[in-house]
């Protein structure tokens, strides 16, 4: 499997994990940001670490991975509301 399908493997994962198709909470480590929320952490670190490996991968992939950074970049971010709006209703 090449780097761009492992990319793309893990983003469909972490998609899957925010939208709670997860088969268990997964509770990583420094998961601060979603209170009691472990698939939602889980979410957020996935997609973090899925925008490091966007970031070091190497070509553009005829702008696909450019793409695929913006798309991380908005999903970090509504992950993250998600969890906000949790911890205050």
């Amino acid at each position: 499997m090449n780097t761009w399908n492992l990319i793309a493997a893990a983003s469909v994962t972490a998609f899957l994990i925010a939208v709670g198709c997860s088969p268990a909470p997964v509770a990583p480590s420094g998961a601060g940001a979603c209170n009691n929320q472990p698939n939602m952490a889980a979410a957020l670190e996935h997609l973090h670490n899925a925008r490091h490996a966007l970031e070091t991968a190497e070509h553009d992939k005829g702008g696909w991975r450019a793409k695929a950074q913006e798309a991380t970049k908005v999903a970090i971010a509504e992950t993250e509301r998600g969890c906000a709006f949790a911890d205050t209703h």
